[in-house]
């Protein structure tokens, strides 16, 4: 069976090695010593000037909406996972959707203003399979209207535009660290923000509002990552070269291999250094695509339709059509990206879309 994913887990033995010294403390949460060593770390691998570590990739996103949404209108996009527009209406705030650029799939940014309204407040923007949305054009139009700026950049670990870490646009940044993640911590998250100021009011929010063991700094909720996860963490981190590179050589195969007469592929932002966190396919119809899901899952091999559905059309969000999102989102299809798959495993699933498309 090939699913479309599958978690890298380093040596035991090195996870092992991590946990003892979480037992040899007795410290198993609340920002202890392995938490603390892997902002560092990460800090360093990353090239940010600060960073939170959290529990889970959403309740980044919470804290943020919370922070900076001030309960108004959030303007984003369609096309993510349900966690971004979940978060927005969780935190009493409203999404209004703007649709997406059909090659990059981000917000088209060309799109924001249109939406804009008194009520206003900020824009929830997903750099998507961690390809950076126009975040210059979206930090122009943010200072106009004096909103505030989110990224969704769950899948974005390790990306940079124009030479900087993308977790350094915006005001605030959040990151999934979860087990289908490059960067892993089995469960876990993060939260960036350059401004020092800012950074204090996530820290604070994501530790219930302490500000010390006697007195509060506001409202907050537990978002704190424990040490077993940051353990894992510190063992996977080593490896991420080699993830990110052996990943490289599995979408470079798939690109020189597939038959893209009737696929359109992913387009990458110029300037990306790119992390091959998804490899995505959008077929020129769905009915194309599920006769291809239907023969790779009839050889047990398991894509994934990932998004869908576009947003704007979930029950709960009472969104304006978007064409362009759900269009996509009904041709849209992930094969399978993970380190270890084989190269006759590649060329099974190849030749059965080939055989399809042709």
């Amino acid at each position: 069976m090939i699913n479309v994913t599958k978690t890298f887990l380093p040596p035991l033995e090195e996870y092992n090695k991590q946990v003892q010294r979480a037992w040899d403390n007795e410290w198993l949460t609340n920002r202890g010593e392995l938490v603390l060593e892997l902002e560092e770390k990460l800090k360093s691998y990353l090239k940010v000037s600060n960073i939170i570590l959290t529990n889970n990739g959403t309740i980044p996103l919470q804290i943020a909406l919370k922070l900076l949404g001030e309960n108004g209108e959030i303007i984003t996009t369609p096309f993510s996972y349900v966690a971004t527009t979940a978060a927005i209406v969780w935190e009493n705030c409203t999404p209004v959707f703007v649709d997406i650029h059909p090659e990059y799939l981000s917000i088209d940014e060309t799109k924001i203003e249109a939406a804009i309204t008194s009520k206003t407040t900020a824009i929830l923007a997903t750099h998507v399979f961690g390809n950076p949305c126009n975040v210059n054009a979206i930090e122009i139009i943010a200072k106009k209207h004096n909103l505030k700026v989110i990224y969704d950049a769950a899948h974005s670990f390790a990306v940079t535009y124009n030479g900087q870490s993308i977790f350094d646009f915006g005001d605030i940044n959040t990151c999934s660290f979860h087990a289908t993640k490059l960067f892993h911590t089995g469960e876990g998250g993060a939260m960036f923000a350059n401004d020092l100021n800012l950074s204090n009011k996530l820290f604070h929010s994501h530790n219930f509002g302490h500000n010390g063991p006697l007195s509060f700094h506001g409202l907050g909720i537990n978002g704190k990552m424990s040490e077993l996860q940051a353990a894992l963490g510190l063992a996977v981190l080593p490896y991420m070269e080699e993830i990110m590179s052996e990943r490289k050589k599995v979408v470079n195969y798939y690109n020189s291999k597939l038959d893209l007469s009737r696929i359109q592929t992913l387009k990458i932002r110029e300037n990306t250094t790119w992390n091959y966190s998804y490899y995505p396919l959008i077929f020129e119809s769905e009915e194309l695509l599920l006769k291809v899901q239907k023969e790779l899952n009839e050889n047990e091999i398991f894509s994934r339709r990932y998004f869908y559905p576009s947003l704007n059309t979930i029950e709960y969000t009472g969104g304006e059509s978007m064409p362009i999102s759900e269009s996509i989102a009904s041709r849209i299809m992930c094969l399978p990206l993970y380190v270890g798959l084989k190269e006759q495993d590649l060329f099974k699933i190849i030749s059965i879309i080939n055989n399809i498309v042709c």
